[in-house]
């Protein structure tokens, strides 16, 4: 009896390492997490294409979708909080080099592709009577919480025309970009920055709701923001992109763009970098500014290390030397 309930015993164990060796063999599996962006901009819906694409692209990997900011994602892939995110050209290089609102260089951030060019919008209601940067101060500002890219050029706007937070009447830190357009419809800001493409969302659902334009960017303030950050270019906002916008309307631009941490195998990159290269027309489908997008734009060098396996497909296609 002793060695029958000895015999069970080794036979329980023994399958019960064999459980646990299958759950082991299964567990290859791989979750990667994906920071998006604010609800409101495009980053949140085309980071759910994105995981439909990357995980039909690499087998046994699957992506979970986090809400985030340009500055908070390069964080969160530097931390290894998240394995990959959007970002924006002016604050991931600012990243690389260590300059504020990083504390110390990135080492684990690489890059994977650039996607489209990014608009820093200025909004604002036209009864507040605000042509200019100057005249709005005293006036009540929506802008993004702290890690929001936008958030920070929003602070070098007001820089570059010796104004800042204080200088307004009040400063609203908004967790998503409907959240901040609301504060418009409702009365309670006269101006609502966000750093996105074009139309904007959340731009386009304000214009039903109350009479809004854009406030343009001067060529001193190109100037002037370029002395902060040599990644602020010009761009332009084309007439009726918005509702009553009957002109084209200067703006601060800068890019958007892919990145992965440094750390992750360069077969898994190497595959995601491919589905994104030949699956255009998909992520053209959520964001029209992609629609020419070819490999050699995505594999333009803006000062971020690319990823091994992103090279690698660069490489064999020619998009890259």
């Amino acid at each position: 009896m002793r060695h029958s309930s000895i015999g069970r015993a080794v036979f329980i164990a023994a399958f019960s390492l064999g459980i646990a060796g299958f759950v082991s063999t299964g567990a290859q599996a791989q979750t990667y997490k994906l920071m998006t962006g604010p609800q409101g901009g495009v980053w949140v819906p085309m980071g759910g294409t994105m995981k439909a694409m990357f995980e039909k692209a690499v087998t046994g990997v699957t992506i979970q979708t986090l809400p985030g900011a340009g500055i908070a994602n390069v964080k969160g892939v530097e931390e290894s909080k998240a394995d990959f995110g959007f970002g924006n050209s002016i604050s991931t290089v600012d990243a690389i080099n260590g300059n504020p609102p990083f504390e110390k260089k990135a080492a684990n951030v690489c890059q994977v592709a650039n996607l489209y060019p990014q608009y820093f919008q200025v909004v604002v209601t036209t009864d507040s009577k605000i042509e200019k940067v100057a005249d709005m101060k005293g006036k009540s500002i929506a802008v993004q919480t702290k890690g929001n890219t936008a958030e920070a050029i929003s602070v070098d706007m007001l820089k570059a025309n010796k104004l800042s937070y204080n200088d307004m009447g009040k400063v609203n830190f908004m967790a998503s970009y409907n959240d901040a357009a609301a504060l418009l419809k409702d009365g309670h800001a006269q101006v609502f920055t966000l750093g996105t493409t074009i139309p904007a969302a959340s731009i386009m659902d304000l214009a039903t709701a109350r009479d809004i334009k854009l406030l343009p960017a001067t060529d001193a303030d190109v100037a002037e923001m370029k002395k902060i950050n040599k990644g602020y270019v010009k761009g332009v906002v084309p007439a009726n992109t918005y509702p009553k916008q009957d002109k084209d309307v200067p703006v601060i631009a800068y890019s958007a763009h892919f990145i992965a941490s440094c750390k992750l195998p360069e077969a898994h990159v190497y595959e995601i970098t491919k589905a994104m290269a030949t699956h255009i027309a998909d992520l053209a489908a959520v964001n029209k500014a992609m629609a020419k997008m070819t490999a050699k734009d995505m594999a333009e060098d803006i000062g971020v290390p690319f990823h091994p396996g992103a090279a690698k497909y660069y490489r064999e296609v020619g998009a890259l030397k």
